[in-house]
């Protein structure tokens, strides 16, 4: 998302991470694990990950944990 540089929406970030990573990839942070992309978006949309707007939803480095 940071490298795009824009807002997209849930829809359109699910795609991108079907086409990155497989459809049936699954995702793992430092308090969940096996989640398909819907479930990862919204887990992280839950702890304030992102910002919303009408162009859809961005994120910022500073909303990026890194432990």
């Amino acid at each position: 998302m940071l490298s795009l540089g824009r807002a997209i929406s849930k829809g359109e970030l699910t795609q991108l991470m079907h086409k990155e990573f497989g459809e049936q990839a699954r995702y793992h942070t430092c308090s969940a694990s096996e989640m398909d992309a819907q479930e990862l978006i919204a887990f992280l949309e839950r702890k304030g990950k992102f910002t919303e707007s009408a162009e859809g939803i961005a994120t910022a480095a500073d909303r990026i944990c890194n432990h």
